[in-house]
């Protein structure tokens, strides 16, 4: 496969980055594309200090931002250029810390529902040392995971304040070029959100990392393939967390209610599930302001319960804090305690919410609201609990109900049932934000997403996954019938994604923060160990459930991986097939056919050349566009690409050929809905604006050609002239007068010296006026949408197992995936579209 790969080059200019913020126009030049933020005068000598062309160059290079995306419902979207301000008041952080109880810890705190039950299933209560010893567990496993390391360190591993798994990818695909898909371009990395910075030459371990990472399409593979796992594993979080938080919460009415049984438990499980899940498509956003106030009023139940049942019952149980309990817990019960280390870990179970709903809110916020909330409250209610079995040992198959007072029961059952509905609502929207971003990152089947917020990015509908996850769910209600076989299920999928966040995040510690060798691998080695432990454990209760998690797993994670591979064959076969320069140039300006007025626009995913999709065309079509414009759209590894950097703009031949390229880069947290009417109306004025400034740009090249040349003649007949006021006059002669500060002074856009008179007239240019004037015939003669319907096929001397995986699991998936105008969005009845074989 590494035969197979293809990087894409593009001729480098020498460069001056812009000072404006903004992102660079550029041209072609003789066939060859150049980096966006080359300008044609950085060709001059860069060394060059004199004062009058140091001001030419300062005043165009900095140029203003450019309203000109074709993003419509970007510019309604609240927060759509970027997250919360660093800088939040302390009462704003208040709020938002009170506003993650309701989204980030509804599934750490339903926990108290069935984690004792889960763990004294495995081992019988005998002595008091089973019980202290299990409350130890519970206490020091919540302190160690969620507190130390997602608290004090994952958080910090964001990318521009969003977590999760995909980010961690992107920012390492920042920092080293380890996306499969080769279409990163230099301009890319002038986007404000990337943020860049280098590893220093003087930590040389990084850059090893980084020179490995970038060479070696093994360790490449390895990497992809450990997020598409973690992923997987999100996903099937998504399944196991409503059936077991539901199922757990109406398992409360067994012991309440005569007569209902394990059957009844799952009917109404069932219903409720359905209910759940049917009103995914309406959107959380109407009902998302009563989850806080309700997660409130559960966390303050459970430290009210817990400390209740503590002063009631046995105080004495506060000895677990001691760690010892741990080890006299193992040495009495040895296999049993280690097969009770399943149940243990489901009291972390959510606490990778923390990070991957980190876009939502800040990490302040979230650190304080864990730190003075979930965390104190969690140890009182498994304390209370303790403390209850510490007189009720035979209750434990039921402890939560079973110690709560009988006064408060129906009360506390109802905020357990909504708590445990929030907590799956909150699992269902994460899978939802995860496979946009694996379909964002070319990492899974296009499928319709349906935004149910103008406001708030995140949220989010995917009605295909929204059914399969009911149907799953029902089915594993159906089957497992209770809640310990689900916890054996659930528990491989949570430590699952805590071991690939540990081993990403060391990879962050040593490629991009350059941490200390000695605390970077701390990292892993005390909290790795302390997961690879339990995953053990867990790994055991695989035939008694932990099956479903890895079967999970390994089906979503094959059509991932099979969706990239097939992505990236199809794209290295588009620029291998790519239209040659000396091939357009032979044709001439008309093509080879004829040339009528309108403008076709024609989807590619190419960042650089001429797609072969073209020649489908030419071959196939009497007539092509006077205009075409080539639209790539591509995302790149950030979350959020601001709107004014969002579209790149290219001229493609000579300029009788009025062909271009507009590259409309995206993150994978961006929203992309868009009116085609005002898409064309941005596409034609954004078009003029990119003719003007290139004419604009040869006439100042001109004359500063000119002033070169005859600067250098003036010196050349009088090099003995004496430095002053007469030297400078005929070095700089048209911007002496116009200078209003010192040399060397910097001053604002307004201040700097006037462009030369042949600069100011370039829209007088007759061939930009003919230009502008075919645009606008074009225009009026309407739109034309070109899309090529693609097929991939495997090569007859490929091996057995690619040509299964392309020619038939590939082909499956993108048969029944959306098709390509359902997914760039645009007018059926403006499209034209030709059949393409890429031969792989």
């Amino acid at each position: 496969m590494e035969g197979d790969r293809i990087e894409e080059s593009s001729v480098r200019l020498l460069s001056r980055p812009s000072s404006g913020g903004g992102v660079g126009e550029s041209r072609w030049v003789d066939g060859s594309e150049v980096d966006s933020e080359s300008p044609p005068w950085s060709l001059l000598d860069e060394n060059d200090s004199r004062e009058g062309y140091g001001s030419i160059r300062r005043r165009l290079i900095k140029k203003p931002k450019r309203a000109d995306s074709f993003d419509v419902e970007a510019m309604e979207i609240t927060g759509a250029k970027g997250h919360h301000s660093k800088d939040l008041s302390t009462w704003t952080t208040i709020a938002l810390a009170f506003q993650t109880l309701g989204v980030v810890y509804g599934d750490l705190g339903t926990s108290p529902l069935y984690v004792f039950a889960d763990v004294f299933s495995k081992v019988k209560i005998d002595s008091e040392v089973d019980i202290l010893g299990a409350l130890s567990l519970v206490m020091y496993t919540i302190a160690l995971i969620p507190l130390a390391k997602y608290v004090f360190v994952v958080l910090k591993a964001n990318d521009n304040g969003e977590g999760g798994t995909f980010a961690l990818y992107s920012l390492i695909c920042r920092y080293a070029k380890v996306s499969m898909l080769p279409n990163r371009q230099p301009a890319d990395e002038q986007i404000s959100s990337f943020r860049l910075k280098l590893p220093t030459p003087e930590l040389e371990r990084a850059l090893n990392i980084k020179d490995a990472l970038e060479r070696k399409s093994s360790l490449k593979t390895i990497l992809l393939l450990l997020v598409l796992m973690g992923t997987s594993m999100v996903i099937g979080d998504g399944i196991l967390t409503p059936a077991i938080s539901v199922m757990s919460a109406m398992s409360g009415l067994q012991g309440e209610i005569p007569g209902f049984g394990t059957t009844a438990l799952v009917v109404v499980s069932i219903i409720i599930l359905v209910a759940l899940f049917s009103i995914q498509q309406f959107g959380t956003g109407k009902v998302s302001f009563l989850f806080a106030p309700v997660l409130a009023l559960w966390f303050f139940s459970l430290a009210s319960i817990g400390l209740y049942n503590l002063v009631t019952y046995d105080v004495s149980v506060l000895r677990a804090f001691n760690p010892a309990y741990i080890y006299l817990f193992f040495k009495k019960n040895s296999f049993d305690a280690w097969s009770a280390l399943g149940g243990c870990v489901l009291c972390i179970t959510g606490a990778e919410a923390m990070f991957a709903d980190l876009g939502h809110f800040s990490v302040k916020a979230i650190q304080i609201a864990f730190s003075c909330v979930v965390f104190p409250c969690l140890l009182l209610a498994y304390m209370g609990q303790a403390s209850y079995l510490m007189k009720h040992p035979e209750s434990s198959g039921r402890i939560f109900y079973d110690s709560v007072p009988d006064s408060l029961f129906w009360p506390v059952f109802a905020i357990a049932t909504v708590a445990a509905m929030i907590a799956s609502q909150a699992m269902i929207s994460a899978t939802f934000s995860c496979v946009k971003q694996s379909m964002a990152l070319g990492c899974f089947p296009r499928l319709k997403i349906v935004h149910t917020s103008r406001r708030l990015m995140g949220q989010i509908y995917i009605p295909v996954i929204n059914y399969f996850l009911m149907i799953m769910c029902i089915v594993v209600v159906s089957i497992f019938r209770s809640t310990t076989d689900i916890a054996n299920a659930y528990g491989i999928a949570e430590v699952g994604v805590m071991i690939v966040s540990t081993t990403l995040v060391t990879l962050v510690m040593l490629l991009i923060w350059q941490t200390n060798l000695f605390l970077a691998l701390c990292f892993p080695l005390i909290f790795g160990s302390v997961e690879l432990i339990y995953l053990s454990a867990v790994l055991s209760k695989i035939k008694e459930g932990g099956w479903l998690p890895l079967v999970f797993a390994s089906c979503f994670l094959c059509v991932m991986y099979i969706w990239n591979y097939g992505s990236v064959l199809k794209y290295q076969s588009e620029v291998r097939e790519k239209i040659s320069m000396d091939f357009m140039h032979e044709l001439g300006s008309t093509l080879g056919t004829v040339r009528v007025p309108g403008i076709g626009l024609l989807y590619n995913e190419l960042v650089h050349g001429i797609p072969a999709i073209l020649g489908q065309y030419l071959l196939s079509l009497p007539a092509i566009h006077s205009t075409i414009v080539f639209v790539c759209i591509k995302y790149v590894p950030v979350p959020v690409v601001p709107q004014e950097e969002r579209f790149l703009f290219r001229r493609v031949c000579p300029k009788d050929y009025h062909m271009f390229r507009c590259v409309a880069r995206y993150g994978y947290k961006d929203v992309r809905k868009e009116d085609h009417h005002a898409f064309e109306q941005f596409l034609v004025e954004s078009l003029e604006k990119f003719l003007r400034r290139e004419a604009q740009d040869l006439a100042l090249e001109t004359n500063l050609n000119e002033l070169d040349m005859d600067s250098v003649s003036v010196i050349s007949k009088d090099s003995e002239a004496p430095a002053g006021d007469g030297a400078d006059e005929l070095r700089i002669p048209l911007m002496r007068d116009q200078r209003s500060g010192e040399p060397g002074t910097s001053t604002s856009e307004e201040a700097q010296p006037a462009l030369p008179s042949s600069v100011m007239s370039a829209d007088e240019d007759p061939s930009l006026e003919y230009e502008l004037a075919a645009l606008k015939e074009a225009k009026d003669s309407g739109f034309t949408y070109l899309l090529a319907h693609g097929d991939v096929r495997a090569k007859k001397n490929s091996i057995f197992l690619k040509k299964l995986v392309i020619n038939y699991f590939y082909a499956f998936l993108r048969k029944n995936c959306r098709g390509g105008a359902a997914t760039m969005r645009v007018p059926h009845m403006n499209i034209l579209q030709v059949g393409m074989t890429y031969m792989v």
